[in-house]
């Protein structure tokens, strides 16, 4: 399940595409020879807005999440409308280098257990 305060994946993009499609996404994907699953290079979608930000918060049931700042903004027009895009450096160093774990091309804290579950698999994560 994609984020529901994040990206707009619910507007009925079928029109457009002459299929049943859905959500307002231009991301960048190719395969990953090493982890044998698509792999996102980009995240280009368009952000959600308060109408499209209700209706993906309730088909998730995070209803609650209402009453955050961030939310409350988005609701209230407070805050920019966004249009993210950018190409991701560690996503793409990992594509190139052959890693399966974005911990192999860069640093930040990672909880113990997923360090041991990678070590046994030969994924030795950046500390």
């Amino acid at each position: 399940m994609r984020a529901a305060d994040y990206e707009d994946w619910i507007t009925d993009t079928g029109k457009q595409t002459l299929r049943d499609t859905h959500g307002l996404n231009g991301d960048i994907l190719v395969w990953n020879h090493v982890t044998q699953r698509r792999h996102e290079l980009t995240s280009m979608g368009i952000r959600v807005n308060a109408e499209t930000l209700r209706q993906q918060l309730e088909m998730s049931n995070l209803r609650d999440n209402l009453r955050f700042p961030y939310h409350q903004a988005i609701i209230n027009n407070e805050d920019r409308l966004w249009i993210g895009g950018g190409i991701g450096q560690s996503r793409t160093l990992m594509l190139l280098l052959r890693k399966a774990h974005l911990g192999e091309v860069s640093v930040t804290a990672r909880p113990k257990v997923l360090k041991g579950m990678c070590a046994k698999k030969n994924i030795f994560l950046l500390e």
